[in-house]
């Protein structure tokens, strides 16, 4: 079976160990069925810390590792109308609400809600928002929508399940817990996600599923650290009438401390490695070793 994947990195740091990774899988498993594409796409909607320079290294260190890709390469920059009218559908369906609410506010009421006696934990490992602001009423929204109060939009989790129910998801790679096969869908598990912010025209969440039904994925490779993003992303599907891919999630490639691989953490990038006489067939055999 011929399969279309993506790989989707954000320019905003060099790639790494972990980003070949997830390149390669995606790559091999395009090239399993004789129109397979595999697709590249800049995901640069954060325009503070995304750069030119990260974008051209982007290319010149796919091509060393010996992937190829069809032009033009599709940016998320160039896709703010798209999301706009994504946004303005979930509205009509009355599956949206803003959200006033600081990190510090998040903060706090999370913690006091974990200090209750019956506190929250349904989702370990997953910070969930509370809520907070879904009940404000309407005149209350508007009026600190008026008084100039920043605000992001979310998706209102409870009343997309009543929309979207017996959702289901199909799971190929094998999950963090050995997931396989036909995966029911929690519309609740991450809670009121946020999908868009007065700065960035779409979030992760809502961005990826509108472009990869309109670039026509229909195999999602990825780590098994974004295993459970995909519970929302169904349900966001299914809201705005998108065509549903299936998951493929490997493991991840960790560094000596145990942890993945991140640019904040300054890992070795392929930059580095491939200046120091790292070849590229020798990294494919490194990420590899690892995969699930």
């Amino acid at each position: 079976m011929s399969e279309t994947t993506r790989f989707a990195p954000s320019p905003t740091g060099p790639l790494h160990l972990g980003h070949a990774l997830a390149a390669i899988v995606a790559y091999d498993a395009a090239r399993r069925g004789p129109q397979g594409r595999f697709l590249l796409r800049i995901e640069d909607l954060d325009r503070e810390r995304s750069r030119a320079e990260f974008t051209d290294w982007i290319y010149q260190d796919l091509a060393w590792l010996g992937l190829t890709w069809p032009q033009p390469v599709l940016t998320q920059s160039s896709r703010t109308a798209a999301y706009r009218q994504a946004l303005a559908t979930l509205e009509q369906l009355n599956v949206t609400y803003p959200c006033f609410c600081t990190r510090r506010d998040i903060s706090a009421e999370i913690s006091s809600a974990a200090q209750a006696p019956h506190g929250s934990g349904a989702n370990p490992g997953i910070t969930v928002y509370p809520g907070t602001c879904r009940t404000l009423s309407v005149a209350e929204r508007e009026r600190r929508i008026r008084t100039g109060q920043r605000y992001v939009v979310r998706l209102d989790c409870m009343r997309a399940a009543a929309q979207c129910a017996d959702l289901t998801f199909t799971e190929l790679g094998g999950g963090p817990n050995g997931e396989l096969g036909i995966i029911p869908v929690d519309p609740t598990l991450l809670g009121d996600i946020v999908l868009c912010r007065k700065d960035l025209p779409a979030a992760y969440h809502l961005a990826v599923v509108v472009d990869d039904a309109f670039q026509g994925v229909s195999l999602v490779t990825r780590g098994n650290d974004l295993f459970s993003a995909t519970h929302v992303q169904r349900v966001l599907q299914r809201l705005l009438k998108l065509s549903m891919p299936r998951y493929s999630h490997h493991r991840l490639i960790l560094d000596e401390a145990g942890k993945k691989f991140s640019k904040r953490d300054r890992a070795l990038t392929l930059r580095g490695l491939r200046e120091a006489g790292v070849t590229a067939g020798e990294i494919r055999a490194r990420v590899l070793a690892v995969r699930g």
